[in-house]
């Protein structure tokens, strides 16, 4: 893995955003979590009550050779609403903020200009947070791989099977 990079974005929840990463060809692993608090360690009750200031993330790894980090930035930017400040959809508070942590130099550029091209495309101005990466906080086991894990339950259904099938429809020729 000496090859990879790491992406680590917020889009609302991890769940949605863990689904969406996880069927792209040269994303190694995706990984729900929290970034860009002040409390370490934190738990996902404490994330959840809004005081911690994390977000909800996913941590990418993935292989620049197969897939590049302006390809990761495109669907990430059409699978949440990046015009919307601490909210996406019912999901609501700094913990769902559209956010990326970026872990280099050339992430950050990349993230800079993709924002500043892809606001044409918006009606609202793009709140999305671009801010280094500090640390990374893995969500508890029950987090991880929710969605494959979960697919009948009602958030499932109703939130992150229509946002998945939306994205099959838009960038099937990315998936595995």
């Amino acid at each position: 893995m000496e090859n990879f990079e790491t992406a680590v974005f917020g889009g609302g929840c991890f769940w949605c955003t863990e689904a969406i990463f996880q069927g792209l060809k040269g994303v190694e692993s995706v990984l729900p979590g929290y970034s860009g608090g002040h409390v370490p360690n934190p738990t996902y009750e404490q994330v959840c009550e809004g005081n911690t200031g994390h977000a909800e993330v996913t941590k990418i790894e993935f292989d620049p050779a197969i897939i590049k980090f302006e390809v990761l930035l495109e669907v990430f930017f059409a699978t949440h609403d990046p015009t919307t400040s601490n909210r996406q959809g019912n999901d609501v508070g700094e913990q769902y903020r559209s956010v990326i942590f970026y872990t280099t130099p050339g992430q950050k550029q990349t993230a800079e200009k993709y924002i500043s091209e892809a606001q044409k495309g918006f009606a609202s101005p793009i709140v999305t947070q671009i801010v280094p990466f500090d640390k990374f906080y893995e969500a508890e086991n029950y987090h991880q791989n929710y969605f494959a894990k979960n697919p009948d339950k009602a958030y499932c259904q109703f939130v992150i099977n229509p946002k998945l099938e939306k994205f099959k429809k838009k960038f099937a020729n990315l998936l595995n």
